[in-house]
């Protein structure tokens, strides 16, 4: 189950660093959020919790593509028909 964190100025570790204390960096990323990864001073990595990790890389639709929808086994035919208008007939007329 992953924590919640509130966003901060992520933290940057050093890759010696970051390898000697991994359980560390990923303890961080839970509870701070993203810790950055440097290389001789470069940010390189960025080690992210995996829900946010799959928050980012998800689908922004429910299909990827066309293909994807045209093979999905669910009914979709609501998508594919306009909506009715409903009509009202005006009274008959009266003869009297």
């Amino acid at each position: 189950m992953s924590k919640s964190y509130e966003p901060r100025e992520p933290k940057h570790w050093q890759v010696q660093e970051a390898k000697a204390k991994f359980s560390a960096v990923l303890d961080a990323a839970q509870e701070e959020g993203p810790q950055f990864v440097t290389r001789r001073g470069v940010e390189t990595a960025v080690i992210v919790p995996i829900a946010q990790w799959r928050r980012l890389t998800q689908p922004k639709g429910r299909y990827r593509d066309v293909k994807e929808w045209l093979l999905a086994p669910e009914a979709r035919t609501h998508e594919l028909v306009p909506p009715q208008l409903e009509w009202e007939l005006p009274p008959p007329p009266s003869f009297d």
